[in-house]
């Protein structure tokens, strides 16, 4: 066991220079490395939060713009629908007006036609009566007229 226990010392004094050296490693790494290395990444950490919070702020502006065109955009819709309206009534309007003028002309003319039909129908009543007259006199005339004899009548 004692030897054992030398053998233990004599590790453990030559592992003291490995134990300074490991030691001095670290402290090394902690100011060359560790400490630059976390520096660094707290402002890219900060930058990237403050482009996070940038570009937060600018999408929240965009959507606004957005919002604000729509909305522009919209009220242009409803304008030009209005327009619409307005010009669709004024030619409904021309239209319903030429309809009735047209209408009015229609009925003035069949007024006319009716007109000129009874006239050509009171025309015809007086030539009728006329003819009638005419016929009714040929027609005694005919009946009244002598009968020929009959020597004249199987000599032709």
């Amino acid at each position: 066991m004692d030897q054992t226990v030398r053998q233990l010392g004599g590790l453990l004094l030559g592992a003291v220079p490995t134990v300074i050296l490991l030691g001095t490693l670290y402290v090394l790494y902690t100011v060359l490395v560790h400490k630059p290395l976390m520096a660094v990444l707290a402002e890219r950490r900060s930058r990237t939060q403050g482009a996070m919070e940038k570009a937060r702020a600018d999408i929240a502006a965009a959507e606004a713009r957005t919002a604000d065109y729509e909305q522009r955009l919209r009220e242009a819709r409803q304008k030009i629908f209005k327009n619409q309206e307005a010009h669709r009534r004024e030619a409904m309007q021309s239209r319903a007006e030429a309809v009735a003028q047209a209408r009015g002309r229609a009925q003035e003319q069949v007024k006319e036609a009716r007109a000129g039909i009874e006239q050509d129908k009171q025309q015809a009543l007086v030539n009728l009566q006329g003819e009638a007259g005419r016929l009714a006199s040929e027609i005694v005339r005919t009946v009244l007229r002598p009968v020929a004899a009959p020597s004249q009548v199987g000599g032709r």
